[in-house]
């Protein structure tokens, strides 16, 4: 069932809970996934670009973990997803990594926390995956400059590919499955070996 809404606002995040409440079963599965890109190197970075990178990859993540802790099993898993730029130092990226880095240790701080109800808490770190948000940015050349830099990306790449999104999908449903029943707090890399060799 989908339910539009904003996680960095808090009425929409109570909508979604009241709506996932009336099943009356608990939820056994949160996956946290929400996206804002764009980079500003030091120097650059407005309070546009703060607000929006860490509005709705920290605080979004805050919000939607807290709002619906309440309708979560014991043995529920949440998945938060974070990203390999948490652990590079990628010219122009300060604030994104530094949102992601904040994502990867919420789960390890959230994992001890809810560790006493079995609630597993890990992220899943992509690398550059091919999906709409894998643009340029706007500007002139757009299709171009997207090319170019998704063919950059594919080079930096062991594999020399793009991820797909079905691949990030695979690994958040085993760590949402009992596949998983003995990781919590850890960080799996779906990233053709970016940041592994």
């Amino acid at each position: 069932m989908p339910v539009q809404g904003d996680v960095t606002v808090p009425a929409d995040l109570h909508r979604l809970r009241d709506i996932a409440a009336k099943s009356g079963r608990g939820l056994d599965v949160v996956f946290a996934n929400a996206g804002a890109a764009g980079s500003a190197p030091l120097g650059e970075i407005t309070d546009e670009h703060f607000d929006l990178l860490f509005g709705t990859h920290v605080k979004g993540v805050v919000l939607t973990v807290q709002t619906l802790l309440p309708l979560l099993n014991d043995g529920a898993s949440i998945i938060l997803n974070s990203s390999v730029a948490a652990d590079r130092g990628r010219l122009g990226t300060g604030v994104y990594a530094a949102a992601k880095a904040a994502v990867r240790s919420f789960a390890r701080t959230w994992a001890n926390e809810l560790a006493p109800r079995n609630i597993r808490v890990n992220t899943v770190n992509p690398a550059s995956t091919a999906t709409p948000m894998m643009t340029a940015g706007p500007g002139d050349d757009f299709v171009s400059r997207t090319e170019q830099l998704r063919r950059a990306r594919r080079e930096e790449s062991p594999m020399k590919r793009l991820g797909e999104a079905y691949e990030v999908a695979n690994a958040v449903l085993f760590l949402a499955s009992e596949l998983s029943s003995f990781t919590t707090g850890a960080a799996i890399p779906v990233d053709g070996g970016y940041n592994q060799i």
